[in-house]
């Protein structure tokens, strides 16, 4: 097992990559196999060292292939093996073919899948359907993968789960659901957002000793985020340098969203969080809280002198839609200053059609179907084209928020790993505004300051996840380890 690549690729960009290493870098098609077949043997015997009997399931192309390698392993080690074919594996090809074959000269037979026949393995092998699937899953193969979820056995995916598309995550009408997947020279972008993190397991990535001279011929703008420790502060630093952050939300019944939002930007170091809120919250959202500077703003020309102090604005937890929040929503538009843009600002945003460079929005799903006059159906169709989209009609940055949150400026985009479903939970979104702005306050551009907050934000909802369990997470429950990881 190597580090995971922090680029990812398309399906289409992996096989070039395949094509430029067997072509262009003289390894033979069937060494790549044969080394992939291996990987996974490797990953098998160091998960489940004491697994005695191995169920193959293979399929019709060069991922069957890959199963064939493995299961010629695993029967030259010792281990009772069964290969199930829901294609003849004389029909197949190249390299697959000769797979198939080597695996028989050492005694490998194989048996027609059939729904319903008795299975019994330690572990189970999906070498079903790879990169290519572009159609939803049918006929045998549906039940293949349904027959394999429905039994208590763990399972490893060659190079991606059977069902789930390499591109988008999504699941095309039935996924296999993997303990373990084990990807090969390139990863696919779809493995880590959309329905992926259901189904993936744990990734695992094998470079297939591939030079890196490969790599550099087919060129990707899609990255994972990855942690980026914050300076240490200068000693004789002063709250006047570490950024003042402006809070606009908080209207009837909404002033806890404004509030977390705050003190989520003082958790992760911002120097100064004001609250521009209800006049009739002001005297009492700092009672627990009492470093944020909280105002009674009932007009926007009450809002002007905030806005010109501070540094950062983050607008939109707990704003509403009322006439209030529209004047307010208005007057911050006007200003120059970094903008963190969510919830009712998104939706408010959405009727005004407005462009702005220096902004991050953090539409979730529904939010973003909005921004874009779509469906959220058609949002979740492809997650990536979704970001790319808002971020050309917007400008600035844009966090679409998920399993696998996407963050995408004007030439890439960048996935988050981090996060549980413990999240899916109100206010959570308060508080990634809060980290954001606060990061920015602290100097970080505004890509830098998404991704970094994004990834922060998951990583302490990971981190009290571990502690007290998902179900029942708080968003507030995220406070102390957000501290905790900005130090």
């Amino acid at each position: 097992m190597e580090k995971l690549p922090v680029t990812l690729y398309r399906a289409a960009q992996v096989r070039e990559l395949d094509r430029i290493a067997i072509e262009d870098f003289h390894i033979a098609g069937y060494e790549l196999m044969s080394r992939a077949g291996e990987a996974v043997f490797q990953v098998l015997r160091q998960q489940w060292p004491n697994a005695q009997s191995l169920a193959v399931f293979c399929g019709s192309g060069n991922n069957a292939g890959d199963g064939y390698v493995v299961a010629r392993k695993a029967l030259e080690s010792g281990m009772k093996v069964r290969v199930l074919a829901l294609s003849d594996p004389e029909t197949l090809k190249g390299d697959a073919l000769t797979a198939y074959r080597d695996f028989c000269k050492v005694s490998g037979t194989v048996s027609a899948y059939r729904p319903g026949l008795p299975l019994e393995a330690d572990v189970i092998v999906d070498a079903l359907l790879g990169t290519g699937l572009d159609r939803p899953v049918t006929g045998g193969y549906a039940e293949a993968i349904r027959e394999i979820n429905g039994l208590d056995v763990p399972v490893i995916a060659v190079d991606i789960p059977s069902g789930l598309h390499a591109d988008t995550g999504n699941v095309m009408d039935c996924a296999v659901k993997a303990t373990y997947t084990v990807s090969f020279i390139g990863l696919k972008q779809g493995l880590f957002t959309g329905s992926a993190p259901e189904y993936a397991g744990e990734i695992v990535y094998f470079s297939l000793s591939v030079p890196e001279a490969v790599f550099r011929r087919v060129s990707s703008n899609v990255t994972r985020v990855v942690a980026k420790p914050l300076p240490l502060r200068d000693r004789c630093a002063h709250k006047g340098q570490m950024g003042h952050v402006l809070i606009v939300g908080g209207d009837q019944g909404f002033s806890g969203a404004a509030r977390m939002a705050g003190e989520a930007a003082l958790r992760v170091g911002a120097g100064l969080v004001s609250v521009a809120t209800r006049t009739e919250h002001a005297g009492l959202m700092n009672l627990n809280r009492p470093e944020l500077m909280c105002h009674g703003v009932a007009a926007p020309e009450q809002l002007t002198g905030l806005l010109e102090k501070t540094d950062v604005i983050a607008v939109g937890p707990g704003l509403g839609q009322s006439d209030w929040a529209k004047a307010l929503w208005a007057s911050v538009l006007e200003s120059q200053k970094p903008l963190v843009v969510d919830a009712d600002g998104l939706n408010l945003l959405a009727s005004a059609g407005v462009r702005k460079p220096n902004w991050i929005l953090t539409p979730h799903p529904g939010e973003a179907a909005r921004l874009l006059a779509s469906a959220t159906a058609e949002i979740l169709r492809d997650r990536f084209e979704a970001a790319r989209a808002l971020q050309s009609r917007y400008g600035g940055i844009t966090v679409l928020k998920g399993a696998g949150t996407l963050v995408a400026s004007s030439d890439r985009v960048a996935v988050s790993g981090t996060g549980n479903p413990g999240m899916a939970s109100g206010g959570m979104g308060d508080v990634l505004s809060g980290v954001i702005a606060g990061l920015l306050a602290q100097g970080l551009y505004l890509q830098e300051g998404a991704e970094q907050g994004v990834y922060l934000h998951g990583m302490a909802a990971d981190l009290a996840a571990a502690k007290g369990g998902e179900r029942g997470l708080l968003a507030t429950d995220l406070m102390p380890y957000l501290r905790q990881l900005v130090n």
